[in-house]
């Protein structure tokens, strides 16, 4: 499990190389095609769909009416643009949904404790005749 919170391109290819057994040269070729093949495909109006992760697809964002943030009483016309969009699979938002659990160990439910046994009687004892 990683320990990172935010992770950067340099450590994702660290973490490539030590998990595939690849040197950092080959992890950062590999980022390096991935990045360049998806934005290839998206570019040409292609979607990149990787199963139980999710997909990669370009958007068309309309145009609109928006306020200059410099003169807020200026209205400006927004054009319309292209932009980017990740749709999460089932598998990342389960993962997500559920981060103590691994796929590969399922956690079972806690044994039942035992009921607890009851302190032993001692019968009372009558005071002891004095000779």
């Amino acid at each position: 499990m990683l320990s990172c919170k935010s992770m950067n391109k340099a450590e994702l290819i660290n973490h490539l190389s030590d998990k595939c057994g690849l040197t950092k040269k080959q992890a950062e070729d590999v980022v390096e095609a991935f990045v360049e093949v998806v934005t290839s495909t998206l570019k040409s109006g292609g979607e990149v769909n990787i199963a139980g992760f999710g997909a990669f697809m370009a958007k068309t964002r309309a145009a609109r009416m928006g306020v200059n943030p410099q003169a807020p009483t200026e209205k400006i016309q927004i054009p319309a643009v292209i932009v980017p969009k990740f749709k999460a699979g089932k598998g990342l938002k389960d993962a997500l949904k559920a981060p103590k659990m691994t796929a590969s160990a399922p956690v079972e439910p806690p044994a039942p404790a035992p009921a607890p046994t009851p302190a032993p009687t001692v019968p009372p004892t009558s005071p002891s005749p004095t000779m």
